[in-house]
């Protein structure tokens, strides 16, 4: 077992198994919180069969718990952190502390739509093989407006097939879009603590090396993008392509051997170019600092010639614009 990647225990055997064990991490995101928590409740088969719970990482900016006994009223558990532990480890304690066979991390902001619950629900009662299942999702932003939506991967709803390969070249899966079997969790592990962006990436990749993986097409989940999220937070850093790289390191070693360069170089590559498109909007607006940052770490990435044109094109346009704009001044 890696030693950064927490230990999952099995249940207590005194303790009731529920199927479903809905655990939603939070960390100042309070106002978005009745949304979640109602989009689950909206789909409550009981205490027998679902655990809710919120497990706050020591929010000192607002009041989840207030949230949960406003909107949950006696039905949503509250956990609060006696201390703010960071991402990776509040997602261990939410594994931790969920007792259902089935477990969902369901972040704060995030929510679910009508019949996400069934529908993976049967995924698992049709295929008992697999160890995780995964539905299209919704891009929204701060208003909870549609931004986008994920590409549809196949056709029907069933096996993901060649999951591994496929999940290593990008990272395509939200968090509050994936359901994963809790042994399967005891068994590998909870998120690395090295990373503090892209874990979630990471965790796939671990779990589709060892098990199958499931397809949903029906957009079942939303994920809410905007500028205090997790990887909102990293990108004028670029931490959030630092954390990429850092992935893609980690779980190389879970690749097939024959096939892990080809698949490194090419993630690595692709989030390389996705750098130097967050660039382009920074050297506009003349946010320099930010700009260096993640051209610098896609020069880390990568350095193929389609990068290193993409970002002397990409230097040359942010500079042409970020003149124009000085000059309209």
């Amino acid at each position: 077992m890696n030693l950064h990647c927490a230990k999952i225990a099995p249940v207590d055997s005194t303790l009731a198994r529920p199927a479903w064990s809905v655990m939603i991490p939070t960390y100042h995101c309070a106002r978005y919180l009745g949304e979640t928590l109602r989009s689950v409740l909206a789909q409550d088969p009981g205490p027998d069969a679902m655990q809710i719970e919120v497990i706050d990482d020591h929010s000192t900016q607002d009041d989840p718990e207030s949230v949960v006994r406003e909107v949950g009223r006696g039905r949503v558990a509250f956990f609060r952190q006696p201390a703010n532990v960071g991402i990776t480890r509040n997602f261990a304690t939410c594994i931790a502390r969920s007792r259902g066979q089935l477990v969902h991390l369901l972040h704060g902001d995030d929510m679910v739509r009508d019949g996400f619950y069934a529908s993976l629900q049967s995924a698992f009662d049709v295929d008992r093989s697999i160890g995780a299942a995964f539905c299209r999702q919704i891009f929204v932003d701060g208003n909870g407006d549609w931004i986008g939506l994920s590409p549809l991967e196949q056709p029907r709803s069933g096996r993901l097939e060649g999951a591994l390969e496929w999940l290593a070249t990008e990272q395509r899966i939200m968090t509050p879009s994936i359901v994963v079997r809790r042994n399967v969790y005891e068994a590998l592990g909870s998120f690395d603590d090295r990373l503090r962006c892209s874990e979630d990436w990471e965790m796939w990749v671990r779990i589709a090396s060892r098990y199958p993986v499931w397809y949903e097409k029906e957009p079942l989940a939303l994920y809410r993008m905007h500028a205090n999220s997790n990887t909102g937070r990293h990108v004028r850093t670029a931490e959030d392509i630092r954390y990429t790289r850092e992935a893609i390191d980690l779980f190389q070693a879970h690749l097939p051997p024959a096939r892990a360069a080809d698949i490194v170089r090419t993630a690595k590559q692709r989030y390389a170019l996705a750098a130097i498109r967050t660039a382009r909007p920074l050297l506009a607006t003349r946010d320099l600092d930010a700009a260096r940052a993640q051209l610098a770490e896609a020069l880390r990435l990568s350095r193929s010639p389609r990068v290193l044109a993409s970002l002397l094109a990409a230097v040359f346009s942010g500079l042409a614009a970020s003149t124009r704009g000085a000059r309209k001044q």
